[in-house]
């Protein structure tokens, strides 16, 4: 059963993929910020808001992030495919948190106003920096973070544990 599980999961992951290279090759496509879909960057003491308005119609893939972090869908209505769900509706407003590592393709039925917070640590305002600290490029980067962070986890906590034995 675990099996067909992952390889379903695989299978939508792949069709996400899918369509982001066919939409790459669509002639008005476009990436990030842009006159069709604005963006709205808002910074707090250790975090960064992120405000999108995406048209009726609009269909787009969203980037892997390495976080979970909250979502709000502001206004609209929206169908959204993940591995993890499937194919959702969900109509704003709503709050979701994303799991880390979740890539999504969405398709808008109505205008919508979507915003993703994110930690910001370093309190910078370069976009390109929270980039690199929030998304990953591929899978492959991801599970490098991953394992990275787990590792992280275990030297510390052998730290702790030699600690309190001695």
């Amino acid at each position: 059963m675990g099996d067909v599980l992952i390889d379903s999961k695989l299978k939508l992951r792949n069709q996400i993929f899918d369509l982001e290279k066919n939409i790459a090759n669509v002639g008005n496509h476009f990436k990030g910020d842009s006159d069709y879909c604005p963006l709205k960057h808002s910074f707090a003491d250790g975090i960064y808001v992120r405000e999108i308005f995406i048209p009726a119609g609009t269909i787009l893939t969203g980037k892997i992030h390495k976080h979970s972090h909250p979502n709000f869908l502001l206004k609209g209505i929206v169908n959204v495919v993940t591995e993890g769900a499937g194919l959702e509706r969900i109509e704003g407003p709503r709050s979701i948190i994303s799991e880390a590592g979740t890539k999504r393709a969405l398709h808008a039925i109505t205008d919508l106003v979507w915003v993703t917070v994110h930690l910001n640590l370093t309190n910078t305002e370069d976009l390109k920096e929270i980039e690199k600290d929030v998304i990953a490029e591929n899978y492959k980067e991801y599970n490098r973070f991953i394992e990275f962070k787990k590792n992280k986890f275990v030297s510390i906590y052998n730290k702790i544990i030699k600690k309190l034995i001695l």
